[in-house]
């Protein structure tokens, strides 16, 4: 069930918006639904392009662990609209291993994404906006609730987790809120090959309060409520059914889906 927010004049940015189907795409529909002029990057162009058509927004060619990608983002938004509102980091690389198997090359690809671009993205988003403004990053409740392998990718954004916070403090002055979004379980497009197992959805089904997983749209409403005119920020927020109140299933509950899971397939979508 989705609600309305009229942010009509406001403009948005979505990074990692182009896995149809996925968080980004959904987040970037909901802001354009409700007013806002929306502009949309990820690396790859094409999907891009047609979401932007899709909701009368501009796409924009960004690698989400270049810092230079990312203070031409923030540039490209302000030539294109004259001003950002709202910022939204939906990026994310699920390099998965366990610690005996961590090398440096694991290490660097995990917080190249999850670490260093977030920090950049807050770093050039807070400069583009002017004041009274939003900035979103989409984390992972791996970061709360453990889940095999996802160790390397878990820490990382952790670690954006962190500068979420110190951004709260820094960037409050101007009254830019700053906040994280930890997601649980997502039944979105690129999960489908995991989901399509019915006893592994059930495996997570079980552990979540509600008695489902999410959908990429739950995750667009709370990104759509955190980029209101809100009395919010420093908050990571768990948004999960209520899944951080009890615990997330273990591998051998999760039967032929956890191959595909496991494999970071089911995390893609950001």
């Amino acid at each position: 069930m989705a609600f309305g927010l009229n942010l009509k004049g406001k403009v948005a940015v979505v990074l990692g918006a182009s896995a149809e189907g996925g968080t980004g795409w959904a987040i970037a529909e909901t802001l354009a639904r409700n007013g806002a002029s929306v502009v949309v990057a990820a690396r790859s162009l094409p999907p891009l392009e047609r979401l932007a058509e899709r909701i009368g927004g501009a796409a924009f060619r960004c690698d989400a662990g270049v810092e230079a990608d990312i203070k031409a983002l923030a540039a490209f938004a302000l030539e294109r609209y004259g001003r950002v509102d709202i910022a939204v980091n939906s990026a994310g690389l699920p390099v998965m291993g366990m610690i005996s198997e961590m090398t440096q090359t694991l290490l660097d690809d995990a917080t190249r994404v999850n670490f260093h671009g977030p920090t950049f993205f807050i770093k050039y988003m807070a400069e583009a906006i002017d004041s009274n403004g939003a900035i979103i990053f989409i984390s992972s409740m791996s970061t709360t609730h453990p889940v095999m392998p996802h160790i390397a990718y878990a820490a990382a954004k952790s670690a954006a987790d962190c500068i979420v916070r110190y951004a709260a403090i820094e960037y409050g002055p101007r009254n830019i809120r700053v906040n994280s979004i930890l997601p649980g379980p997502i039944n979105s497009d690129m999960a489908k090959e995991a989901f399509a197992d019915p006893d592994f959805e059930r495996a997570y089904a079980r552990e979540i309060p509600v008695g489902r997983v999410g959908l990429p749209d739950d995750f667009a409403n709370a990104v759509l409520w955190l980029a209101g005119p809100s009395y919010v920020s420093g908050l990571n927020l768990q948004v999960n059914g209520g899944n951080q109140l009890t615990r997330m299933p273990r591998p051998d509950e999760l039967a032929k889906g956890a191959d595909s899971y496991g494999s970071g397939k089911a995390l893609g979508d950001r």
